[in-house]
């Protein structure tokens, strides 16, 4: 098996392959052009999008050479793979910009040299397509049962597939005949959920150019309780500093739970295999190992810069202040002062320090003892000390800021907020 492909399975990403020994030995005999697609749909990634790139990563550090599809053609009709609903159209004015601020995320992550790895967009040759050629030239090769025997359509078929969506894996199946014959691409990756689609195009292009090429395709990541990785209480884990802070993507990966350290480890670093498994053994503290994991991913997708920020911010939230952290990387909150001379009722504050969505969340959290505030005549520099709030009608006085008319907040076990007042 070649070192590549090893190397993948080593690290969790392999989940299937049209012919792992054919794919092998191509690699044997050179390099091998790859491509991964993603469609522009908003205006910025997830960290879901990620796990082709950090393979694609490993593959170009094997000598491979990656193309980043963008799909400025493809996301102008949207895939039903692993959607319950068709997706909203978007205009092609947003798709353009979409398409210009993803490719921006991918630099940063992958460093596009235009020769070990570059983009495209399908747009260059979907756009213009004439509809009755490309019937005539590409949708005869196509079986309707096929497709619908593929769990993308099948899924679909039970809530309503429009006939928009269905020329999806016609044009995705194009785009590989296109980069086969403009770049000379030999492999498809993606997740799994693309798996009916990456076949579709191995099917094409043995058809119509009479050669073999393969897909490869990834798992689609859980954590260990089953729920969908990247997942936050705000919704999606962005690579968007403006839709998830540094500091709140450091969190995420500084929270995961233990059974997951391992696999997160291995698949979202480029550390070597032995030091992830060095992290993990039964008697390493699962602490540091979730600290390590933080800021290499951090690092990987905000720079080191921004992981030793978001260190150091965790550092102060988990010791309420005390020395040892960087309480500006924290999460903040900008408050009147005489609101806390007058009393801050403990849900509204909550609220203000956008740490309940509403009213009636912040009186839940109360009233479970998730709500944590700064001990009094301590604010953001007790030590450490952090008293929980059970009353609801509870009053937050001034006694609770430090000098510098501050003071931290605790939702729950890992949200953090330092309010800073002003007069």
């Amino acid at each position: 098996m070649h070192p590549a492909i090893e190397n993948l399975k080593a690290r969790g990403f392999f989940q299937q392959c049209t012919n792992t020994e054919g794919l092998s030995q191509l690699m044997n005999e050179g390099p091998v052009i790859f491509y991964e697609g993603t469609d522009p749909t908003g205006g910025s990634l997830h960290i879901g999008h990620m796990v082709p790139y950090f393979a694609f990563r490993h593959l170009r550090d094997a000598g491979h050479k990656g193309i980043a599809l963008l799909g400025g053609g493809t996301a102008r009709i949207g895939d039903p793979s692993g959607k319950s609903e068709m997706r909203k159209m978007l205009s092609y004015e947003q798709l353009d910009a979409n398409t210009e601020s993803i490719r921006n995320q991918l630099d940063r992550f992958v460093s596009f040299d235009d020769t070990s790895a570059w983009t495209a967009n399908n747009k260059d040759w979907l756009a213009g397509l004439n509809y009755i050629d490309f019937l005539r030239d590409i949708g005869s090769h196509f079986s309707v049962n096929r497709m619908l025997s593929f769990e993308a359509y099948k899924m679909r078929m039970e809530t309503g597939l429009s006939f928009i969506e269905f020329n999806y894996q016609l044009l995705q199946s194009y785009d590989f005949l296109e980069l086969y014959r403009r770049c000379g691409c030999r492999l498809q990756i993606g997740g799994d959920d693309q798996w009916g689609n990456i076949v579709a195009g191995v099917e094409l292009i043995r058809r119509v150019e009479g050669a073999e090429v393969f897909g490869m395709t990834f798992p689609l990541i859980t954590t260990a309780d089953g729920k969908k990785m990247g997942k936050t209480e705000k919704g999606a884990l962005f690579l968007d500093p403006a839709l998830t802070s540094a500091y709140d993507f450091f969190q995420y990966w500084r929270n995961v739970q233990d059974a997951d350290i391992r696999r997160f480890l291995l698949m979202f670093t480029f550390l070597p295999v032995e030091e992830c498994e060095a992290l993990t053994v039964p008697d390493i503290n699962p602490n540091k190992a979730k600290e390590r994991l933080a800021w290499e991913v951090t690092a990987l997708i905000h720079g080191k810069d921004e992981a030793d920020r978001a260190l150091a911010g965790a550092q102060a939230a988990f010791g309420g202040g005390a020395s040892g952290g960087d309480k500006s990387a924290m999460p903040q909150a900008k408050l009147p002062r005489a609101a806390f001379e007058a009393g801050y009722p403990i849900v509204d504050l909550f609220c203000d320090a956008a740490l309940a969505p509403s009213k009636s969340e912040a009186r839940r959290l109360v009233q479970q003892g998730g709500a944590f505030v700064s001990a009094a005549n301590g604010g953001a520099s007790s030590g450490g000390e952090l008293a929980a709030v059970g009353d609801v009608a509870a009053l937050i006085g001034a006694d609770r800021l430090n000098a510098e008319g501050e003071l931290i907040l605790r939702a729950g076990k890992k949200r953090y907020c330092l309010v800073q007042t002003f007069t």
